[in-house]
């Protein structure tokens, strides 16, 4: 018979698991529908499709280019039906009920405010109106018997010029529902360290930050990510695999910067979906995350875009299981690593470890366990 920690889950369980997730943007986890309605109400012409189901397809189909400027280029349908109070509201609540239903118990969801001030918003009304949405979003959830906390991460575009602007914003409302701050956009071009006066801020707030490091950009981007910009976290962080070596003989050998990240328990916010559209990873077996897993680095899964990828913390489990054969210990193990690197203070991850995740995971475990024994008596009345 086989052990219940070797046991794979299946798609109910995995859906049913405790799940954190660290590194989902809100503008790309709209639902179709959403989007066609407020593309309606907001007067906005330019979506390619206007049916909710050719919508999300449309979406999936050009995200899948290979190429991140590509990838990114489809945000500008989401962004223009959020520009309003009242769509930013919904969005964030139908965000933290989507989550909720899939099983996440605790999510850092981020998005950039300077993206939504084309109506006349500020800084501060776009930061109110989604913290707003989240909590609206979280009350929906408990509603329909589910349980979910979300955290706002405020993210700065690294083209622009605005980012000390909005760690000041995310340090101003971090005791309001934010959890901390982000750059991301286009890798190549933009290094971090055109942002050091935001992360030098953040650094003497106290204040938490993660980068989108090695992700279309390699080790340089991460490098400059920890070493010059101090990051806490590594938003995607895929191209650290590049500093490892697998030998003719199956041995291992890691370079100088790796061997930084896994010495140091750097969070890597890893998105497999997400990785292979932008071509960081040609398929789900060549995807870094099963040698990083066996190595021991501090690897986190997320969705990054879901409306983009298709995809949801249970979709991605369930590549990763087919893909690895991982199981609900596996899972339980990405999931403390994520709950481990979240913006929350210690003894409130601490709680969400020992009062939800390892409680839900152990539930999971007798469950099979007691089928297996159900299977195993119905089989030898039977037999007799």
């Amino acid at each position: 018979m086989m052990s219940p920690t070797l046991h794979v889950p299946g798609q109910d369980q995995i859906r049913r698991a405790p799940k954190v997730l660290l590194h989902d943007h809100l503008d790309g986890g709209l639902r179709p529908g959403t989007i066609v309605d407020l593309a309606l109400a907001s007067g906005y012409e330019g979506l390619p499709e206007t049916e909710p189901d050719k919508l999300g397809i449309w979406f999936r189909e050009a995200a899948d280019s290979g190429s991140l400027e590509r990838y990114l280029e489809t945000f500008a349908h989401t962004c223009a039906v959020m520009q309003t109070r009242e769509a930013l509201v919904r969005v964030a609540a139908e965000c933290a009920e989507d989550l909720a239903a899939d099983g996440v118990v605790y999510a850092e969801v981020r998005y950039a405010p300077e993206q939504h001030l084309e109506a006349g918003l500020t800084l501060e009304e776009v930061v109110e109106a989604v913290n707003e949405g989240f909590r609206e979003g979280e009350r929906r959830a408990r509603r329909d018997g589910n349980r979910i906390r979300v955290g706002a991460l405020l993210t700065a575009m690294r083209h622009a010029a605005r980012s000390l602007e909005i760690a000041e914003l995310a340090n101003r409302y971090r005791d309001q529902g934010v959890a901390g701050f982000d750059i991301a956009g286009a890798e190549a071009g933009f290094p971090p360290t055109r942002h050091l006066d935001a992360f030098e801020y953040l650094k003497r707030e106290n204040n938490h930050f993660t980068i989108h490091a090695g992700e279309a950009f390699g080790l340089p981007s991460i490098w400059q990510a920890l070493q010059w910009c101090g990051a806490d976290r590594l938003g995607h962080g895929v191209r650290i695999i590049d500093d490892i070596e697998v030998t003719d003989d199956g041995g291992v050998k890691l370079g100088r910067l790796a061997s930084y990240v896994r010495d140091k328990r750097i969070p890597l916010e890893l998105c497999p979906t997400s990785n292979l559209q932008t071509g960081a990873a040609a398929s789900y077996a060549e995807h870094p995350i099963g040698l990083l897993r066996k190595l021991h680095f501090r690897a986190t899964v997320n969705t990054d875009n879901r409306l983009m990828s298709g995809t949801s913390m249970s979709r991605e489990f369930e590549k990763l299981t087919e893909t690895f054969g991982y199981t609900l210990d596996d899972m339980q193990w990405f999931t403390v690593n994520a709950m481990k690197s979240a913006f929350i203070p210690f003894d409130e991850r601490l709680a969400m470890i020992n009062d939800v995740i390892k409680p839900g995971y152990a539930e999971l475990k007798s469950e099979w366990l007691f089928e297996q024994t159900a299977a195993t008596s119905v089989s030898s009345a039977s037999a007799g």
